[in-house]
Order: structure tokens, then sequence, then C-alpha cells
């Protein structure tokens, strides 16, 4: 399926794999493309907003573009929520002393802050609110343990509100028709790895589907097949004196250069391919290259957003 066609996307990854950005250019790309979208900031540090250089989110969704809004999330404001929508309660004021309370006893059952933050999203989906809810979720430890959170309350609580509550959550969670998890990697060691055992706990802990996997900042291939074997004969002394010769001694800086990047794409390939054979074979992994910029902010969101859409094609 589209990425794109979901209802409900979860972007996650280990930390300074790009998640943020990604999550941004994804929904960027979704209201290009004229579906209205809601991108949400789980942790609400602001880096969220930051990508679209915007001040920090409130939790009441504000426009941030065409199509386009931006929100980030927190206890008091989702709990105000909750209690209005699903308890019946009216309008309440601040609710501060409640809210450590409620702070106490999630402390004491873990999972009760995450069904709220899954059960605001899954109630903009629930009333199409938005064609597209993207998620920069929790990173890649703790991703499990949020979009878990639904299955594992209905199975400690078998009747009543909390379980009718569940019930229609987990409806829209674990239909891969309305629903996907998006997890973001870089061709290194460590993030394939923490990407690896992910997956395996994503498998064993949850019913969400996986959407796919986007590696982040791919070196670009330099050379083909026959160039390589080329390239690789040029660092012989005998290549290397006449290369100096001709050029200069400065050519051993670009050649060490050009064979830095090679090593590097070549090692981040290996990784890669030791990704893709954890996959099922209907999983797509889509490719952001390495943008060798310095811009920050909606701009570097805008270019990973048209790599993106050269993917989806």
């Amino acid at each position: 399926m589209h990425l794109l066609n979901r209802q409900l996307l979860f972007v996650t990854g280990k930390g300074g794999v790009g998640k943020t950005t990604v999550a941004a250019a994804i929904a960027q790309l979704a209201a290009q493309q004229g579906k209205r979208t809601l991108v949400c900031e789980m942790d609400a540090k602001g880096a969220l907003a930051a990508a679209f250089d915007c001040s920090p989110f409130p939790y009441v969704a504000r426009q941030v573009d065409t199509n386009l809004y931006g929100m980030a999330m927190n206890t008091e404001d989702s709990l105000r929520e909750y209690l209005r929508l699903f308890v019946r309660i009216p309008f309440v004021g601040r609710i501060g002393p409640l809210a450590r309370t409620f702070d106490f006893v999630a402390d004491a059952a873990p999972g009760v802050k995450e069904i709220l933050a899954i059960g605001k999203l899954c109630y903009e989906v629930r009333e199409r609110h938005y064609d597209l809810v993207v998620v920069d979720a929790e990173a890649s430890g703790h991703i499990v343990g949020q979009i878990g959170a639904p299955r594992v309350i209905s199975e400690l609580v078998q009747v009543g509100l909390v379980r009718e509550q569940t019930k229609w959550m987990l409806d829209i969670l674990e239909d891969p028709a309305l629903t996907g998890l998006v997890t973001v990697t870089t061709p290194e060691e460590m993030p394939v790895n923490e990407t690896i055992e992910l997956l395996e706990r994503v498998r064993e802990r949850t019913e969400v589907d996986l959407a796919g996997i986007i590696v982040n900042r791919v070196l670009p291939a330099l050379f083909g097949t026959r160039e390589t074997q080329v390239f690789d004969q040029m660092f012989s002394p005998d290549a290397q004196r006449l290369l100096t010769d001709a050029a200069g001694r400065s050519v051993t800086s670009v050649m060490g250069a050009a064979r830095t990047n090679e090593a590097r794409r070549r090692v981040g390939a290996g990784h890669l391919e030791r990704l893709r054979g954890e996959l099922a074979s209907d999983t797509h992994m889509i490719y952001i290259p390495e943008l060798f910029t310095r811009a920050v902010g909606r701009r570097v969101v805008s270019l990973v957003a048209d790599a993106l859409a050269e993917e989806l094609i």
C-alpha cells in the first residue's frame, strides 16, 4: 500500500537518524498532494515545530501551511479532552491537581499516559478531521510501549468503559489499511541493529503494520561496477605516480576523499543488505540521499519531502 494512503502514520527511529525531519517531510508532502494533514509531536520538546521554523506547537492544532496543521501532546490537555468527550464531564477549568494525581497513578500503571495520547490520535482518525495524521513518535526504544498500550490495557481490563475505549482504538491501530509504523534509520551499524531489534519487538508485542523503512542519509554511488574496478586500480603506485605528475600532489587528497566516501558507501550498503534480509518481501525500503547541505529547518524538510516524492512515485 502507498505510504500516504494510510490515515495514521507513526514515525520512529533511533535518536539522531532524522526521525523528526522525516515525519515533517511526510506531512508536508501529504499536504502538498491535497491531503488535510495533522502532524503531532509526542514529546512536546519543540523539535517538530522548529523543523517548520515555527514557535512551539500547542495542544490545539495550529495551521502551519495550506492543508497542514501541527500540534504537540501534553498530559493535562489530553486528560481534559478525554473527560469531556468520553466520560461526558463538561468543561473543566484548570485540572492541575487532577493531572498530578493522574501522573502518580500513571507511574504505577504503565500504559495509562500512552492510552490518552494514542486515544487522541485515534479519535482524530475516527472522526475524519484529517485525511492523514502523522506522528513524530517516541524513539525506537519506547515506541512499542506507546503503540502497544491499548492492547496491554485491553488485556488487563475485561469489562467497562476502559475496555470499550481500547476496543475502538485497536480497531484503528491494527487495521493496516488505516495505520502504519514507519521506521527511520541510516546506513550505519548501530541504527540498523536497533531497527532490527525494534522490528522483532513490534512483531511480538503489537499488531500494528510496518508501513515501511525509510533509510536516511544514503551516500550516492560514485561509480558503476566497471568504474569501481578502474578506480581501485588508480591506487597502484604506478598510477599514483602518473596522476601526481599530471595533476600535482593535491590529487592525493582528492583521491583519498573519494576512496573514503566509497568505503563508507560500501559499508553502509552491507548494513542495509543485512536489514533487508530481516524484512518481509513486501516491506518497502525508501531511500533518502545524503543532502550535503548546511540548511536547517523548513529548507531541509522541503528537500527531504522532494526526495520522498521521487521515491513514492
